[in-house]
């Protein structure tokens, strides 16, 4: 009995210290949480009613959401009697501790300020770094968000965004699709450009300016090669590319112009 009279003692004792600190750091974070809430929503609306770059956008919100729940953990730290002053000399300690083993996040986390200064690109570029393909999702703290045409989704790391070549094919609003159509060294020059570039002005998806070229590229072991080369928007790419090859074929074919098989392919008719 007295023990347990010992440990109710106790409990009562812990409840009428604490129960009050726990209350109100409870307390604190909730209502912390639903401001903070609250401030990332309107400074949403605020910069988009400002028409500010969205990659800005998305990045600013994160760092502003992450930096106020720090802060709100701070705050619900020192509620439960965590001297500040302690607990800056702890984070201080910590803080070089982390910063030493998580270099690498560090420098993604400086590479993603550096891409939202300088702005190699922008949300819904197709660009390529780092080897891989795909137009930019999200733009985030340490990592970039890219959708390749397979619709894969690819997280390259900032750092090495910031530090590594990035090729922006939007950047300029207009890019080159580069095809080769072979004919027969038998046929006429003149009448195979006009037919190819029939093709080329009639796709609406072409683009006038800078107007789309035909020339001769190679004389090669059984074919004139010929560099058809259509401009167009940066969207409109594979459809413009997957079309230029069909409907060459097609044109060719209907205006009687040989196109001669590779040596590999064996062709066989009947006697």
């Amino acid at each position: 009995m007295e023990n347990a009279e010992v440990w109710i003692e106790k409990g009562i004792g812990f409840v009428t210290e604490y129960g009050p600190k726990i209350i109100g750091a409870i307390l604190i974070y909730i209502i912390g949480s639903w401001i903070i809430k609250k401030l990332t929503g309107m400074l949403r609306k605020v910069m988009a009613k400002s028409n500010y770059d969205e990659s800005l956008q998305k990045f600013l919100l994160n760092l502003v959401t992450w930096g106020l729940k720090i802060f709100l953990i701070i705050t619900v730290i020192s509620k439960l009697g965590v001297e500040t002053t302690s607990l800056a000399a702890v984070i201080a300690a910590a803080g070089l501790a982390v910063g030493l083993a998580l270099q690498g996040s560090l420098s993604n986390f400086a590479g993603g300020v550096l891409i939202m200064i300088f702005k190699p690109y922008r949300i819904g570029d197709l660009i390529e770094a780092q080897g891989v393909l795909g137009v930019v999702k999200e733009i985030e703290i340490f990592t970039t968000k890219l959708v390749s045409p397979e619709n894969k989704l690819i997280i390259v790391p900032n750092g090495a965004m910031a530090n590594g070549n990035i090729v922006n094919y939007t950047a300029e609003g207009k890019i080159r699709v580069d095809t080769v159509i072979g004919v027969g060294y038998g046929e006429d020059i003149k009448k195979t450009k006009d037919v190819l570039l029939e093709v080329l002005t009639s796709n609406p998806k072409v683009l006038q300016d800078p107007a789309p070229s035909v020339n001769v590229m190679e004389l090669a072991d059984s074919s004139v090669n010929f560099a058809v080369r259509p401009f167009c928007k940066p969207e409109d790419y594979w459809d413009v590319y997957f079309a230029t090859c069909e409907n060459c074929k097609i044109a060719l074919d209907k205006a009687g112009i040989e196109i001669p098989y590779p040596h590999s392919v064996e062709i066989h008719k009947d006697a």
